[in-house]
This record gives structure tokens, sequence and C-alpha cells, in this order.
């Protein structure tokens, strides 16, 4: 796992740092980078989507003698975290193209004749 890579960030967002036996492999975490348009942040978060799916569906909630489990809590805590990662994005995206969010100020020469010129 190199995190200098866009899969690699990807999986240091999603905690999946287990390189014997890792959640996803590079070419799934490839996918989601194609689909989310190369956002590191967005395709961190369609894998927390995806794994909290999973969760719900396979953990469930569970109570057997003094163990239990809460899929469902699970499952809301990683789309909480991955709503989290979307709006860092959508952020990122705003301070970039200079959207609502975002600040900065712009130079432009002024010239006081423009209005007086014939184009």
């Amino acid at each position: 796992m190199d995190p200098a890579t866009p899969v690699g960030m990807v999986r240091l967002l999603i905690t999946d740092l287990n390189t014997s036996d890792p959640l996803f492999t590079d070419a799934e975490l490839a996918a989601l980078l194609a689909a989310e348009r190369s956002s590191v942040k967005r395709a961190a978060a369609a894998a927390l989507d995806i794994i909290a799916r999973s969760e719900v569906l396979i953990a469930k909630h569970i109570s057997t003698n003094d163990l239990s489990t809460n899929g469902p809590s699970v499952g809301a805590e990683l789309r909480a975290s991955a709503k989290a990662l979307r709006d860092q994005a959508k952020q990122d995206e705003d301070d970039l193209i200079g959207g609502a969010d975002a600040w900065g100020i712009s130079v432009i020469d002024f010239d006081p004749q423009a209005p007086y010129r014939r184009w």
C-alpha cells in the first residue's frame, strides 16, 4: 500500500490498511476512483457506503449470551463518515473553482476610458 497514490489515499481514508487481507482490491478502488472522476475523497465515501451496506446486510442486530453486535449502528456511523468526506470534497471543489464558499481577491486592470472607446 502506497499512500502517495490515489488508491493508497483511498485505502488510508477508509482504514483498509491490512495488506494481507484488504477489504477492496486495487482494481475495485481504481473503479471507484474512475466512477468518482478521480476524487479520492468521493471514492473513499463510496467505499464507506459499500462497507456500510455490507455491514447492515451481514451483521444485522444480533444478541447472544453476553455478545452483541449492531450492524445498523455501525452502518450509520460509516454513512456519516462518507457524508463528511463528500462534504469535504465539495468544499475542496468550491475552493478550486471559486464557488460560493470560496474566498479570495481578484485584481483587474482598471481603464477609466474603456466606456468611451470604440472596439
